[in-house]
């Protein structure tokens, strides 16, 4: 069955907010049950925040996620904090271009990505995030690419579309 608990963390302003509503609206959007529940602390932009999604075929009984199968990391402060919470045999994913440490975790997988430094190359340093969530999507095989793609371009800004979608495509290429 298929289920699926995330942490997303970095700091405020990389869009780690939108990453999880992206991701739960897609699972919406392919008939399965979501929760998004966003933390984020006073100061907004450079402040910590987070989000929990959970996207499930069975129903939510909490938003809280405290034992995640993956988490997405864009700052060390946030691999800090993370790191411990995830599951055994868990995934996390690192934009290795602002996180300057190793994970410490041997039972888990982790890609590392130089997510900033890509989206740099891309055009703009804020589809990052996007840069991420395209290596989240395509190493698990949560939400099909096409069906975030469409989600991208029915809830997201019209004019960010392109650069998101090729943002998406450079993460789904650091694992195929």
């Amino acid at each position: 069955m298929l289920n699926q608990e995330v942490i997303i963390a970095g700091f405020g302003g990389q869009g780690i907010l939108s990453m999880g509503k992206f991701l739960a609206y897609a699972g919406m959007d392919q008939g399965l049950n979501v929760s998004w529940l966003p933390s984020y602390g006073p100061e907004m932009r450079g402040g910590t925040a987070n989000c929990s999604v959970i996207i499930t075929e069975d129903e939510v009984g909490s938003p809280v996620v405290t034992a995640p199968d993956s988490l997405i990391v864009m700052n060390r402060p946030s691999l800090d904090k993370f790191e411990n919470t995830v599951l055994k045999e868990g995934l996390i994913i690192i934009d290795s271009s602002l996180v300057n440490r190793e994970v410490k975790r041997r039972d888990v997988t982790v890609i590392k990505i130089p997510a900033s430094e890509e989206a740099d190359r891309l055009g703009s340093k804020r589809i990052a995030n996007m840069v991420l969530l395209g290596a989240y999507v395509a190493k698990t095989n949560l939400i099909p690419m096409e069906a975030l793609l469409k989600t991208l371009k029915e809830h997201g800004k019209e004019s960010f579309f392109e650069i998101n979608k090729r943002a998406l495509k450079k993460g789904e290429e650091y694992i195929k």
